[in-house]
């Protein structure tokens, strides 16, 4: 509840600190006091829209406080703990307006934008009166009401799961479809890919393997270059084949010459052995690195080809066994996809079903709902002296979503044979004024702890009117801090606290205040209302009378 609105040179008011009580908070004063202004200041503290200036002349800035004792688990201390704020049993709101328009806001000395005021409001307090398009009068949130009035938190919530429920079959519906058609596009591809990597069998660490092979062997044929070029020197065609004529010409001479070159014809002997075992083992190498020379070109096309595969499908060599396992599980998906499809089609339809049964019956729920406010309405209306008028909850057929298959929305007719029309265009100011407090009597939550403001809600009624719009309104304070600006003595006298708004005329300014009144002084004030400024004795047996009963 506001436990206490404190004002500083705003406007036409110098200072004032208001202490609220709970139950029926009711403000007076003849027109033109500044109960319109003590409004504009909480709608200024909450951070909600009004005068752009509410700075008094002559000072530098205006200032207002709020503070609001809440329950501990009031979903505005939830708000408040989002956006870091630390939270008590008080929320104190608090909102300066300099004299160069700039404004600046603390929630619990913690300086907050103007966004969050308004957010935090919504939770605070609610405001009713004749040019009001909050709460009641806005169609979005009557659904929200109806559900409320009617107690459908489980049906509702049951559509709401249903409607999860079905929006995440469809969506994975649609994906895998999405998918299968994504496949169905590539099935060439795939299927060759598989083909041509499947022929190769490549490995992990293949490539690596070969480029080493390959080296190696390529070292290898570079030195073979050179021991066949050394073959080719000391071979038959050259050094052994010279050797062996040297020998047969001294040997064909050797036998004349008394043996004096047979010295040098066994050490020749000697050496043509020695070249003769030499040219054979390297001969005999030079036959066996011929398989070599094959090995590495296979080693090479090998390489090759795996570095191609590579290059084609974009993807590390090493990374081709695991491509190929992806591709291989893309074709069986796109082969099963369609079993897999019938299934996840019959899922979706299970839930549309689930969807449609719990929606429907929260819509039955909401129709018979709709009748019984209906009802409640009517009772509240007769004694507002507004019989004549009609009071209907629509519920019509919306798109589906989390809320249902229903738009829900409050109409009224005036006078018979009018059309029925939406709350706030068909209701004159004095009318609308009732259908809003009968409506909030009929919706009003059991735990609502929200402030209610009614601005005049009593104007152009009186008499018997009066007294049940005051009934009401205590009614309604039974369960919720209600603050009431009013001109009916009838209302008045049903107040737990009563405060008057009065203006004094000072030689060069004019200021507003606000006194709580005692019992004397409200007897007084609630006679001043009934006979005028002259308060005759009569006026405050009335008055006595009044708030006696």
């Amino acid at each position: 509840m506001l436990k206490n609105l404190s004002i500083k040179n705003i406007l036409i008011i110098e200072k004032l600190d208001i202490e609220f009580a709970c139950g029926l908070n009711v403000l007076t004063g003849e027109t033109g006091a500044g109960k319109s202004i003590l409004l504009d200041c909480l709608g200024f503290v909450l951070g909600w829209r009004g005068p752009a200036d509410l700075v008094r002349q002559g000072v530098d800035q205006g200032e207002v406080t709020a503070i609001f004792e809440l329950p501990k688990d009031h979903p505005a201390l939830l708000l408040l703990s989002d956006a870091g704020i630390s939270d008590g049993r008080d929320v104190i709101l608090r909102r300066v307006n300099g004299k160069d328009g700039r404004k600046t806001a603390w929630i619990n000395d913690r300086r907050v934008s103007a966004d969050l005021l308004r957010s935090i409001s919504e939770y605070l307090l609610e405001l009713h009166g004749q040019h009001d398009d909050r709460g009641l009068l806005d169609p979005k949130g009557h659904r929200h009401l109806l559900d409320q009035y009617g107690g459908h938190f489980d049906l509702l919530e049951n559509a709401r799961h249903a409607w999860r429920n079905w929006s995440s079959e469809k969506n994975v519906f649609q994906k895998e479809i999405d998918a299968l058609n994504s496949l169905e596009k590539e099935e060439s591809f795939l299927r060759h890919a598989v083909a041509e990597i499947s022929s190769m069998q490549p490995q992990i660490g293949e490539e690596e393997i070969l480029d080493k092979k390959r080296r190696l062997m390529q070292v290898e044929q570079k030195l073979k270059e050179k021991i066949d070029r050394a073959a080719q020197i000391l071979g038959r065609d050259a050094v052994e084949g010279m050797m062996s004529d040297a020998m047969r010409w001294l040997e064909s001479v050797a036998g004349e010459l008394d043996g004096k070159l047979d010295a040098a014809v066994t050490a020749l002997s000697a050496s043509f052995s020695s070249l003769h075992d030499a040219v054979f083992e390297i001969e005999s190498y030079l036959d066996a690195s011929e398989t070599d020379s094959y090995d590495l070109l296979s080693t090479e096309e090998r390489l090759f080809a795996i570095r191609g595969l590579a290059r084609k499908y974009q993807v590390a060599p090493d990374k081709l066994p695991e491509f190929l396992e992806n591709v291989v599980l893309r074709l069986e998906a796109l082969e099963g996809g369609k079993g897999k499809l019938e299934d996840r089609q019959k899922a979706v339809a299970a839930a549309d079903v689930a969807y449609k049964t719990a929606a429907k019956a929260l819509s039955r729920a909401r129709k018979s709902a709709a009748v019984a406010l209906d009802a409640a309405m009517a009772v509240e209306l007769e004694p507002l002296k507004m019989d004549r008028a009609l009071f209907s909850t629509s519920v019509s057929k919306s798109d589906a979503g989390a809320h249902g298959i229903d738009f829900v929305r409050f109409l009224v007719e005036t006078n018979p044979g009018t059309p029925a029309g939406p709350l706030g265009k068909i209701a004159s100011g004095g009318e609308l004024s009732r259908f809003l407090l009968a409506l909030k009597v009929c919706l009003r939550p059991s735990d609502d702890s929200r402030t209610v403001i009614f601005d005049e809600i009593d104007r152009g009624v009186g008499g018997a009117t009066a007294d049940a719009v005051g009934r009401r309104l205590a009614t309604l304070a039974g369960v919720s801090q209600v603050l009431v600006v009013t001109h009916s003595p009838q209302v008045a006298a049903f107040a737990s606290k009563h405060f008057r708004v009065k203006k004094h005329q000072l030689e060069l300014e004019t200021l507003s205040d606000v006194m709580e009144l005692d019992k004397i002084a409200r007897i007084d004030e609630i006679a001043r209302m009934l006979s005028g400024d002259k308060i005759t004795p009569e006026a405050r047996a009335a008055a006595n009378a009044l708030i006696k009963s």
